[in-house]
């Protein structure tokens, strides 16, 4: 923080203190919001491909890889907007309000100006986007329709992430719970009659489960937004005196940008993953995507106790408490550790009556589960990886998980990806086992760091 801004400006004496009182109790009350609303926001392509799974393998293929397109976008914005939620959570912490507002702004503005680029890019790139990926032609017509949509819609999914982050970063994981759970709700109802034209609904397909998603989310966008004008949430916000401010702008920017590299990284070896596939047929990709949705589903399960430790770290840093954010970041680790535990056991026992929500096909069910189990090995220190990265994220210090993240996905990851399925008898299956090798590294060196204590003194 510079001089000039009063730490305790403008604190009303009604908020609730994150910065004292019982650590667990602190943690789970806002953790086991932000849980189910990662579980929720997970659903919301798991709807999609239950639906566009009755078209077909093409189908499904086609819209899981432009959704792992939308994942490389979503996680660039995700990162994006780490920077302001990790300066709105330290400025509350601090009870500077005026502060946590005017970052709020420049939040906004910066998610205008990406919604922009975006839609130009869906309308000029999506087909060469989906070529580029190298699937069979059969499938690009399918991926390009639903990629377009989503690419052009993606301002409704930049208004909901941002003024969900606010709330987040002030303490209220609540509200966006319940705002996530009333567009899901709708999105459910809505998904399958536009793609296959109940009711009054024409039959749009693929076309209709992305535009499902755009619509749906557009009005958790302006519930969220109306609530905060409201004051419905902890940081009751005003677009008085509301003006872009470079210098505001560029501080969230600087540690937002390390996390967007960091979140893409992830997404963009999503990809790769695609071409190393792509050579052992469409089955092969269609299990990837299904195996991608399930794997997302789980890590959101151990990403909401990363990011509440992340809110409560950097709002007990801003109060001058780094013992606190510590203690803090080492409970969510155990608390995630025994929910990924429990997914694992499911995985392990149950995955093929669950794959079946999915597909009839045998073959694809086979590979699927298959994908699956292997990736129990890594399930076990999901814990440990997700909330020790997301906890360093969340308060601000995003260069050291992007540089672990370029060395373990782009060194290790990718270049087993490669070699084992040429190599070794292992096939498509030795492009799974490189995953989870690269995530088995990540569980090694992150402990290691945050042990270290070298962020508790990162500035913002």
């Amino acid at each position: 923080m510079t001089e000039n801004e009063n730490p305790r400006q403008k604190s009303p004496v009604n908020l609730r203190s994150w910065t004292s009182g019982s650590l667990a109790g602190n943690l789970w009350s806002l953790a086991w919001p932000m849980t189910i609303n990662n579980t929720i926001a997970a659903i919301g392509p798991t709807i999609d491909m239950i639906w566009v799974g009755r078209l077909g393998a093409s189908a499904i293929a086609g819209v899981g890889v432009a959704g792992m397109a939308v994942m490389v976008v979503n996680a660039l914005i995700f990162g994006l907007f780490i920077g302001s939620s990790a300066l709105i959570a330290r400025y509350f912490g601090a009870r500077n309000l005026e502060m946590a507002n005017r970052m709020a702004h420049q939040a906004f503005l910066i998610g205008l100006l990406f919604s922009i680029v975006m839609a130009l890019v869906g309308i000029f790139f999506a087909g060469p986007i989906l070529v580029l990926m190298g699937v069979d032609a059969s499938v690009v017509p399918q991926g390009t329709a639903y990629l377009r949509i989503q690419l052009i819609g993606m301002f409704s999914m930049i208004g909901v992430t941002v003024a969900q982050s606010i709330m987040q970063a002030s303490g209220d994981s609540k509200t966006p719970l319940y705002i996530s759970f009333g567009y899901r709700l709708l999105q459910v109802a809505l998904c399958p009659l536009l793609v296959f034209g109940w009711w009054i609904f024409p039959r749009l397909e693929v076309s209709g489960a992305a535009l499902s998603s755009v619509i749906t989310q557009g009005s958790g966008c302006v519930l969220a937004i109306w609530l905060l004008l409201k004051g419905r949430s902890n940081l009751p916000l005003s677009f008085k005196n509301f003006r872009f401010e470079p210098d505001l702008a560029w501080r969230a920017l600087k540690i937002g940008f390390p996390a967007s590299i960091t979140f893409m990284e992830r997404a963009l070896a999503e990809l790769v993953m695609v071409r190393f596939i792509a050579p052992f047929g469409t089955v092969a990709v269609a299990a990837q995507s299904l195996t991608q949705r399930i794997d997302q589903f789980i890590q959101n399960l151990a990403g909401g106790f990363g990011t509440a430790s992340g809110v409560l770290g950097g709002q007990s840093l801003g109060a001058g408490q780094p013992q606190r954010a510590e203690k803090t970041g080492w409970l969510a680790v155990g608390l995630a550790s025994l929910i990924c535990l429990v997914c694992s056991a499911i995985v392990w026992f149950w995955i093929e009556p669950i794959l079946r929500l999915f597909t009839g096909n045998d073959d694809l069910l086979q590979i699927s589960a298959s994908f699956l189990r292997i990736q129990i090995a890594s399930y076990v220190v999901w814990g440990l990886v997700v909330v020790i990265s997301l906890f360093l994220n969340g308060i601000g210090d995003t260069i050291f998980p992007m540089f672990v993240n370029l060395f373990t996905i782009w060194v290790i990851q990718i270049g087993l990806a490669y070699v084992l399925p040429l190599y070794t008898p292992l096939g498509v299956y030795g492009i799974r086992w490189a995953v989870v090798a690269g995530i088995l590294v990540r569980a090694v060196v992150y402990p290691l760091y945050y042990q270290s204590g070298r962020w508790k003194t990162k500035k913002v």
